[in-house]
């Protein structure tokens, strides 16, 4: 039988072109594999990073195969598809020329994590083949260039960035969101938070409805503006939302509740308005929401349906209002709970004991009562915060049984009571208790089991605590904070028991019955304290001051007030490079030891007051926020340079209000009361933040200043007891003040006291503009009126002068005239009474009977020059620096004029004595 050649023929061709290609194919993927080898050793060569730092680009080298190096993912035939640069600390060498463009196999390509600090190069428009490209937080800024919407196959894109955070923001300019996405007909996911959008809402939210196979959707923080429209719901197959940051300002849209898959809904700090829908938290797939710090936005939690998704439920800083629904415990998944600074309500329901996935339970700042609900279950809670509320009741054991996880328990300020379990301070992992401003009473029991505590922060302060302070509190070695002030503890304490505290960094002791013994047995521990940045010790018996502070260089607030410390305060404490706030007052302080130099530059708040202390006063901290010098002994002038929000209360303060304090601008209190300062109060107008006013109780003259009536912010005013006299400036913020801020200054009217001003009052007003007007100009008119009166006066006065009958009626009738006319150019006439006496009684009969018919116009005249006389001698008035206001009849002073205050002499007396100088 004769065995057929053909199949064997073809056998043998098959397997020939089989070798011929696989052993080209091979030399043809080696080839591959060198140049894309080599691409990557020269991408590696131009990136600048910092090797020490690198866990990936540090370890490629030409002796391994590209396709092992890591970082780098290759298909079977060898292309590199995969290139994962993530956080390797590279900061530039990457532009369009870079060798990573030819590796146009690329389907996935991860930057993300590095600060290139440069633009997107344009030639991400070479990778074709991208599907996944994440560029997020690499540091890269200015626009993002057009080529990156050619990339038609991607699937997620991630571009986020923080580069606004140094102003120079990721930014769309030269083109617009629409542009950008036009070609991803792919895409499922879009990361754009930190890229500076600045699209309205119908235009962004067009932009991405030609996506209709997108998923994810995060742009926080894009400027992008609102309104919300409920358009964006025909992306149906979006699962999550993220659109932080941005200022939507407008409702949200009901439809919201109709996303088929929505799984999280991130819109805080969006300004968000209106009444949030409550269907929303009740879409089923729903398990993260967060609409914190949208501070006008209302509503209320529904009804929660039973098995529900959310994990975690964040509306904190909004007015979300009313009582936490019993359902809540359906939410078995439940992990973060956050109500924090709202306005919920009423009592807590006992089936939040079952959420048994708590790990965060923040309630603070709302107006919850009734007692705290045991939480046991939730074995891995974590932070704890039911501060600022109205809860009632104890904390005990049950409360805190099987917490082995909690960190944080803040139940400060509420109305809690009932002796502090032990226990709490047995927690293993506890870092910090905060329990002040509640009722808890008793003694601290001494624990035990604290050798391996973590606890960083004991704040009991403000509390009924009685007895004394267990030995066992200062072997908690971790402590850095420890506040007991504000209790009724006692007994004795010598500073040495600190010695294990070595971490502390606050100690508050204040306000209790303790007895602190500053004097360390051992000098050596004075650097137990070298952390400590906080020290109060006010009304603890001190008797001098702590020596161990002397060149204590981080100590920031000291608080000595209210001890037993007599003398000097010494020079050391002005050196104290760190202090910030400083209190020594009610003490028995008497002077400053030596010379105050360098007073530490931080230091802004400083109180003094209710001590003994006197001379001259050196310390005036630049930076001052608070000052108070009160109740005292200083005696001299206010320095004008002195810093900003003072108390010069109850010195001897003398001398004028420096009118330099109006160059304070940030200055927001300030008192002088109760001193012997004098002048007028100077134009506070450029005191535009001042809140609180007093100058009561001082010897201050002259008109309220009308700039006063221009402080918005002054919410306190007190010019009590003073010689302030006219009108009280009208202001909507003078007038809302009582009548006790303006009593005792006599001459002072208008409302909102009683005394009504009289027309010489509100001429003060009107001065200005007359003088003004004659300063201005130099009116003729008054010119003409004297030159024809003194014509007339010469033709029909002059030959009766001659008489001595008319010489009387003469006198009076220049006087008259003179009193009027004279002011009018700035001069005063004083009239001189014709007093001769030598007269027989004849002569003196015969003109009194011969003047009766000018009685009543004597009587007139007289009236005139007593008011004239009585309001020369009112207040500052001197000769060519005064007039006299015609329709109002009263004298007014020029303020550009130098004059000096004349002496209160009675109108009798200045008659009299004029008088008798005119016969002498």
């Amino acid at each position: 039988m004769r065995i057929s050649h053909v199949p064997f023929l073809f056998i043998i061709l098959c397997y020939y072109f089989w070798i011929h290609h696989t052993v080209y194919f091979t030399v043809v993927s080696g080839q591959i594999v060198e140049d894309q080898q080599q691409s990557l050793l020269q991408l590696k060569n131009s990136l600048r990073f910092e090797q020490e730092k690198s866990h990936k680009l540090v370890f490629w080298n030409s002796s391994t195969n590209c396709c092992k190096w890591t970082g780098v993912t290759c298909d079977q035939e060898g292309h590199v598809i995969g290139l994962d640069l993530n956080g390797e600390s590279i900061n530039g060498g990457f532009d369009n020329s870079s060798t990573l463009f030819n590796l146009q196999s690329l389907r996935i390509l991860n930057l993300s994590v590095n600060n290139f600090s440069s633009q997107i190069p344009s030639g991400f428009s070479k990778l074709k083949n991208l599907t996944y490209l994440n560029l997020s937080h690499a540091g890269f800024v200015g626009q993002i260039p057009i080529d990156i919407s050619s990339l038609a196959r991607l699937v997620t894109l991630d571009i986020s960035s923080l580069s606004f955070l140094y102003k120079q923001p990721l930014k769309l300019e030269s083109l617009n969101l629409h542009m950008l996405v036009q070609n991803f007909t792919m895409i499922r996911q879009l990361y754009m938070d930190g890229v500076s959008v600045s699209a309205e809402g119908k235009e962004w939210i067009n932009a991405l409805l030609q996506l209709p196979t997108l998923q994810e959707l995060s742009m926080s923080n894009c400027n992008l503006s609102g309104p919300l429209d409920p358009s964006l719901t025909r992306l149906q197959n979006l699962s999550i939302i993220r659109l932080d940051q941005n200022n939507l300002s407008s409702p949200v849209p009901q439809t919201f509740a109709d996303f088929p898959n929505l799984t999280t809904l991130h819109l805080s700090s969006c300004e968000l308005t209106g009444i949030f829908p409550e269907k929303i938290f009740q879409v089923a797939t729903l398990s993260d929401i967060d609409l914190s710090f949208n501070y006008d936005l209302n509503g209320s939690l529904p009804e929660l349906p039973p098995n529900g998704s959310l994990q975690k439920l964040i509306v904190s800083h909004t007015r979300f209002s009313g009582a936490l629904p019993a359902s809540i415990g359906n939410l078995r998944q439940l992990s973060v709970l956050d109500l924090s600074n709202c306005n919920f309500s009423g009592t807590l329901p006992r089936s939040m004991s079952g959420l048994k996935e708590l790990t965060s339970l923040l309630f603070s700042f709302n107006n919850f009562t009734g007692p705290i609900p045991s939480l046991n279950m939730s074995r891995n809670l974590k932070h704890l915060d039911f501060s600022h509320n109205y809860f009632t009741g104890s904390i005990t054991y049950v409360h805190l049984e099987g917490l082995r996880k909690q960190v944080q328990i803040d139940f400060q300020d509420n109305l809690l009571d009932g002796n502090i379990p032990s226990s709490i301070f047995a927690l293993p992992l506890v870092q910090s208790i905060y329990l002040s401003n509640n009722h808890f009473r008793g003694q601290l029991d001494d624990f035990s089991n604290i050798s391996s505590s973590m606890l960083e922060t004991l704040d009991l302060r403000s509390n009924n605590l009685e007895g004394p302070i267990p030995p066992s509190i200062f072997n908690l070695t971790s402590l850095k904070v420890l506040e007991l002030s504000f209790n009724k503890l006692n007994g004795r304490i010598k500073l040495d028991v600190l010695q294990k505290l070595s971490n502390l960094t606050t100690l508050a002791l204040s306000h209790n019955n303790l007895s602190v013994d500053t004097n360390l047995t051992n000098v050596g521990l004075i650097s137990s304290f070298h952390n400590m940045s906080s020290l109060g010790l006010a009304s603890c018996y001190l008797t001098e001051f702590p020596s161990f502070l002397k060149n204590h260089s981080r100590i920031t607030t000291l608080d000595l007030s209210s001890n037993h410390i007599r003398g000097s305060i010494p020079a050391w404490i002005w050196q104290l490079n760190s202090l910030v706030q400083l209190n020594l007052s009610h003490n028995f302080l008497s002077s400053l030891e030596g010379s105050v130099q360098n007073t530490s530059s931080h230091l802004s708040v400083l109180d003094l007051h209710d001590n003994q202390l006197q001379g001259k006063l050196q310390i005036f901290p630049v930076h001052a926020t608070y000052l108070d010098y009160s109740s005292n002994n200083f005696s001299f002038t206010i320095p004008t340079d002195a810093a900003t929000p003072v108390d010069f209360s109850s010195n001897n303060f003398n001398g004028t209000v420096p009118e330099e304090l109006i160059d304070f601008t940030g200055l927001y209190a300030l008192n002088l009361s109760h001193n012997g300062l004098t002048g007028q109060i100077p134009s506070l107008g450029n005191l535009i933040s001042l809140e609180s006013l007093d100058l009561s109780s001082n010897n201050l003259g002259g008109e309220i200043p009308s700039s006063i009536a221009n402080l918005s912010f002054l919410s306190y005013l007190d010019l009590s007891h003073n010689f302030l006299e006219g009108k009280i400036p009208v202001g909507t913020q003078l007038q809302s003040f009582d009548a006790s801020s303006f009593v005792g200054n006599v001459e002072l009217c208008g409302p909102p006291l009683t005394k009504i001003c009289s027309d010489t009052s509100n001429g003060k007003e009107e001065a200005p503009d007359v003088h003004r007007d004659y300063a201005d100009k130099f009116d003729w008119i008054y010119v003409l009126i004297g030159v024809g009166f003194g014509v007339g006066a010469g033709i029909v006065v002059a030959p009766s002068l001659f008489l001595e009958r008319t010489k009387k009626w003469s006198n009076r009738k220049i006087d008259k005239a003179l009193i009027v006319v004279l002011p009018l150019f700035g001069w005063t006439w004083i009239p001189i009474h014709d007093d001769e006496d030598n007269d027989d009684e004849e002569e003196a009969e015969k003109d009194t009977k011969e003047n009766n018919s000018d009685m009543e116009e004597d009587c007139d005249y007289r009236e005139m020059q007593n008011n004239l006389v009585h309001q020369r001698f009112r207040g500052r008035y001197c000769a060519f620096c005064s007039k006299l206001h015609i329709s109002n009849k009263k004298v007014i002073h020029d303020p550009r004029c130098t004059c000096f205050p004349s002496p209160p002499i009675s109108t009798s007396t200045y008659l009299d004595s004029y008088s008798s100088h005119s016969h002498s």
